[in-house]
């Protein structure tokens, strides 16, 4: 077991993380870096964010540990990061620090502009680190053009321009990522359909055999089976099958609950209450609004 100490941090601004690595603050809400020339202050380093950060990390040797996950970062992966997550940052040798290159931005930045509106649309923030962006070669000029194009700006003087101009090129950057995103959930289709059907099996079995349940399933508990983080696990699951994860969980609640009102005298409170539901009214509604028919209706039409 490592006796290596490790050092907490918080990342409130964009210069508490320049200082960090002894990299200049040119812009207090935004920073295109590259820790070529840069020193960690230690061997392990827990940053607790309060800045969005992207990462382009062009060499192996970098190990990420988010939750209870390692994470090795090879060559060609962008990993992501967003306020309130909290990452151990370990490096294994001076090369995988040095080959890293990035971009860090302060929500002030962005705040009242057209991307402060579409930042929740970018999935990417929230996913974990086994979830990593991999480029290939062109992707990865892309990517690099929009970092010094962004660089280039806020080394210019200041001007009415300025902030528009630095956001919009953010946004180019973040519309790319999405764009690459595109493709490796396209190319990795077999794989996730392989996810779409164990999740499938988890909530069958979530209520096999006629197990009572004190809650109601969460996309959560879900994705932590499957390694995944609950935005990935979405969109994953909306790009296989056209639905929602929440929408995929319904379903089999639904069918669970039609199962029960078929083949019990169960009255409809009993019922709810085994499958979940706080209250037998909410059930109802559910109910009603799958099948067009309230429990009772349903029951009845199966009894004839």
């Amino acid at each position: 077991m490592s006796t290596e100490k490790t050092m907490t941090v918080n990342l409130d601004s964009v210069d508490a993380y320049n200082r960090l690595y002894g990299l200049p603050t040119e812009h207090p809400l935004v920073s295109v870096i590259s820790l070529h020339d840069a020193e960690p202050p230690a061997a392990r380093i827990r940053m607790n964010y309060g800045i969005y950060a992207l990462f382009l990390k062009n060499g192996p040797g970098c190990t990420l540990h988010y939750g209870r996950n390692s994470y090795d970062c090879q060559a060609g992966t962008i990993v992501s990061f967003a306020p309130g997550q909290t990452v151990d940052v370990s490096s294994s040798t001076a090369d995988a620090l040095h080959s890293a290159e990035g971009i860090l931005f302060h929500h002030d930045l962005i705040a009242g502009t057209p991307l402060g509106e579409a930042l929740e649309s970018f999935a990417f923030f929230d996913y974990s680190q086994n979830e990593a962006l991999h480029l290939d070669d062109d992707e990865r000029a892309i990517i690099t053009g929009c970092l010094d194009a962004i660089a280039r700006e806020i080394r210019r003087p200041a001007d009415r321009h300025t902030r528009p101009v630095i956001c919009a090129g953010l946004q180019l950057l973040l519309q790319h990522i999405d764009r690459f995103y595109d493709r490796q959930f396209a190319t990795r289709h077999k794989a996730n359909t392989a996810i779409v059907a164990k999740l499938e099996r988890l909530v069958r079995g979530y209520y096999g055999s006629g197990a009572c349940r004190e809650a109601l399933p969460a996309v959560a508990d879900f994705a932590s089976e499957l390694c995944l983080t609950p935005k990935y696990l979405s969109e994953l699951v909306k790009r296989e099958t056209g639905m929602t994860t929440k929408a995929l969980i319904g379903r089999q609640l639904v069918s669970t609950a039609k199962q029960r009102l078929a083949a019990s005298d169960d009255d409809v409170a009993t019922i709810a209450y085994s499958l979940g539901f706080q209250h037998p009214a909410h059930f109802s509604r559910m109910f009603r609004r799958a099948t067009g028919q309230s429990p009772t209706e349903f029951r009845r039409q199966t009894a004839v």
